[in-house]
């Protein structure tokens, strides 16, 4: 019979995967290091979750950069036909460069599908040191950075999303275990409200926000803390959570 997924062809020699990370807050490129530069001088093809910002943060990298003498492919959810065109390029020996639309492309984002591909076509694959919120967010929360877990979105309906806070809250228990997570920007009010509300007055939270912005908020206080403090505005502010129960 056979092989239900055959490998695929090798690509030429030679071809290499860019993971470039991307500004989290935009205009704002102190946290970026200065070798990205290089790696973008050696882009034929970019594969991008957003174009168009894309677009505009590679021109603040580099001024004199002609945009349009790239190839230029969204990322989407990294679909069949995506992953179709990702390889024909590494076949073709095309130097790849991968950007998500903030933070470190691979890291809860999908770009990681085409990373995959990438493997499994045997480019060389080169991850860039950049920002990212996930690891930043864990760094200055002072809790357990040896043992974590990132749990990604929690469910959108308010019976989904208390259910889960309590599952990561016991788990975090069980295993001392650094639970991460995010949620869409318009949202997290609601999930700070129901982290309060759920979770034991001892559980450590830590909020961040706006990381490496002019805004930046970074806090880690008990429930029990939580609940006799002022509350943060982070309607439609970029955030990430991390729990210790």
């Amino acid at each position: 019979m056979p092989e239900a997924n055959p490998p695929s062809k090798p690509s030429q020699p030679g071809a290499i995967v860019y993971l470039i990370p991307c500004w989290l807050e935009e205009q704002v490129t102190a946290p970026l290091p200065a070798y990205l530069l290089d790696a973008v001088r050696q882009c034929q093809v970019f594969f991008v979750e957003n174009e168009r910002s894309a677009r505009r943060y590679l021109k603040v990298l580099w001024k004199e950069m002609v945009i349009d003498d790239y190839e230029w492919y969204p990322i989407h959810k990294a679909e069949e036909e995506v992953k179709a065109v990702f390889r024909q390029k590494l076949k073709e020996g095309k130097n790849i460069g991968l950007i998500s639309e903030a933070g470190c492309p691979g890291v809860a984002d999908p770009g990681q599908r085409l990373t995959e591909a990438a493997h499994q076509a045997g480019a060389i694959v080169r991850p860039l040191v950049g920002p990212s919120s996930i690891l930043l967010a864990l760094m200055a929360s002072g809790l357990n950075g040896q043992q974590f877990r990132f749990a990604g979105y929690l469910p959108v309906d308010t019976p989904g999303r208390t259910k889960a806070i309590k599952d990561l809250e016991a788990e975090s228990q069980r295993q001392n275990c650094t639970q991460i997570f995010i949620e869409t920007p318009y949202r997290n009010n609601q999930v700070l409200a129901a982290l309060l509300s759920s979770c034991k007055p001892t559980t450590r939270v830590c909020v961040a926000a706006n990381l490496t912005g002019a805004g930046e908020y970074i806090k880690m206080q008990t429930v029990g803390q939580w609940k006799q403090a002022a509350l943060p505005e982070l309607h439609k502010q970029p955030a990430i959570f991390c729990l210790l129960a």
